[in-house]
């Protein structure tokens, strides 16, 4: 997790071969083939893995998520729309006597 108001940095992944992958932010600048590992800070390589851009920090990410995400899961509404009374259909009927009944 980024501290609070730094520049967002790449995130890289490591492979410990005692305790398992982990994720390091590291400046491009400062980006190493080695880093220490946080639980027993032994040696580990940095692993190529797919690029990482966003986590859903911004707003916008959060927004561009959950747009794509209605395309495969879209919200189910349960009710009426709001601010709109419900009224029950009226019955039709297929008699054909009926069409000639006066209407209010």
């Amino acid at each position: 997790m980024l501290p609070e108001g730094s520049m967002p940095m790449p995130l890289y992944e490591y492979r410990c071969a005692e305790c398992g992958p982990f994720d390091l932010f590291v400046p491009m600048s400062e980006v190493r083939p080695d880093a220490a590992c946080p639980s027993c800070a032994g040696v580990s390589r940095r692993a190529v893995t797919a690029p990482r851009l966003g986590h859903g920090r911004t707003t916008a990410m959060r927004l561009l998520d959950s747009t794509a995400r209605t395309a495969s899961e879209p919200a189910v509404v349960s009710g009426s729309i709001p601010g709109r009374p419900r009224t029950p259909p009226r019955p039709v009927s297929t008699d054909p006597r009926h069409r000639m009944l006066p209407r209010r």
